[in-house]
């Protein structure tokens, strides 16, 4: 029986080489390798800087305590996506105001986050679900006309476009992933982009503890002064070189998932019984996921699925604001957040990694469409 991971890490010898070069060397932090990859990232996605830090989680926290958020504050997230965006608000003592999403991106909604709009709203965070562009056109004028500042969560976006520009330019600060799911990884890792240099400066001195001097600009080892309460966010040389390589091509893994996407489109359009989004050249694809009609069951067809040796997963079953925290903490519940709700019951996402083969796609699309079929 044939086997689909759900996801396959793609790294080769190179990367393998420069790991045990930098292993090799005794310096493991403050390294070249970290500066290469954050240049290349910089090339890569159009920023003018950019800096690596420990995940997209210590990235957001960053970005959220860059933009000045404190007790009274609110700021806006979408309440389908990962905790990591809502817990990076709530930890600097600011309110994460929870909107809904549109069905059937997953995205934050431009009307719900109108209706959220309070005279205590000082930001928005917008996350691309599965690597989908976000409408940041109207997300900036709403920004603009009430004078919020944006924060990109772009943790599925590597690759992503809006308007051919790389998504996390549009606001102070874009914050992107590297966990061993995503396109490129490190293991555990981000990096925090920014086109505004005094958020970059903060963002540098605030992820290794406040220290004003870093290790190579210090006139005497050990030398340094503290002049702000920090953190230790940073990434290791061996992680930062582990990354380089991947990110160098890159390119080729987009392809491959833009590929896959479109052949998943041109077999699964052959069923009624489910959606999907159309395909959009300016998605990233970090995954691909289905919506199944009310009356099919998914944990019946996820069942099926691991049967058959295919990797699947959910993204995300439960709406932020529907755990456990944020329910006790805000008296959230059932039915205030509809679209988010429906969208984390029936969504399901499937392997698009680059590491797939055509016949891997039509493996796993025969058997969600058979399944289908068998159900009245």
């Amino acid at each position: 029986m044939r086997e689909v991971p759900f996801s396959k890490l793609d790294i080769n010898e190179t990367e393998f080489d420069r790991v045990r070069e930098v292993l090799s060397s005794g310096w493991l932090t403050h390294g070249p390798y970290t500066e290469k990859f954050e240049k290349l990232f910089c090339d890569y996605t159009g920023a003018k800087y950019c800096t690596t830090v420990s995940n997209c989680t210590a990235g957001l926290h960053l970005s959220c305590l860059a933009a000045g958020f404190s007790d009274g504050d609110e700021v806006i997230v979408p309440a389908q996506t990962h905790t990591a965006t809502a817990h990076a608000v709530e930890l600097t003592g600011a309110k994460a105001v929870f909107v809904d999403v549109d069905y059937e991106t997953a995205n934050i909604s431009i009307t719900d986050i109108k209706n959220k709009l309070s005279d205590k709203t000082r930001g928005i965070i917008p996350v691309h679900m599965a690597g989908f562009p976000c409408q940041m056109d109207e997300i900036m004028a709403i920004c603009d006309e009430n004078n919020l500042i944006l924060i990109e969560d772009c943790a599925h976006a590597l690759g992503t476009l809006y308007q051919s520009k790389h998504v996390g330019n549009f606001g102070i600060a874009g914050n992107f992933s590297f966990y061993p799911t995503k396109q490129i990884t490190t293991g555990e890792g981000g990096v925090i982009i920014t086109n505004d240099k005094k958020i970059y400066d903060f963002v540098r001195t605030h992820k290794a503890f406040g220290i004003d001097t870093p290790p190579k600009m210090r006139h005497k080892p050990g030398l340094y002064d503290v002049r702000t309460l920090g953190l230790n966010y940073r990434l290791t040389d061996f992680q930062s070189a582990l990354g380089l390589g991947q990110l160098e091509r890159y390119d080729s893994n987009l392809k491959s998932r833009k590929e896959n996407a479109k052949l998943y489109e041109n077999l699964l359009s052959k069923s009624d019984k489910l959606e999907f989004l159309k395909y959009n050249d300016d998605s990233s694809y970090f995954i691909f996921q289905i919506l199944l009609h009310d009356n099919i069951s998914r944990d019946k067809l996820i069942f099926h699925l691991k049967k058959r040796n295919i990797g699947c997963s959910i993204h995300y079953a439960t709406p932020v604001p529907l755990m456990t925290y944020y329910k006790r903490k805000y008296g959230y519940k059932l039915g205030d957040f509809p679209m988010a709700e429906k969208y984390g019951e029936n969504v399901i996402t499937l392997p698009i990694h680059s590491g797939l083969v055509k016949a891997d796609i039509m493996y796993v699309c025969k058997t969600i469409i058979d399944f289908l079929e068998k159900t009245n």
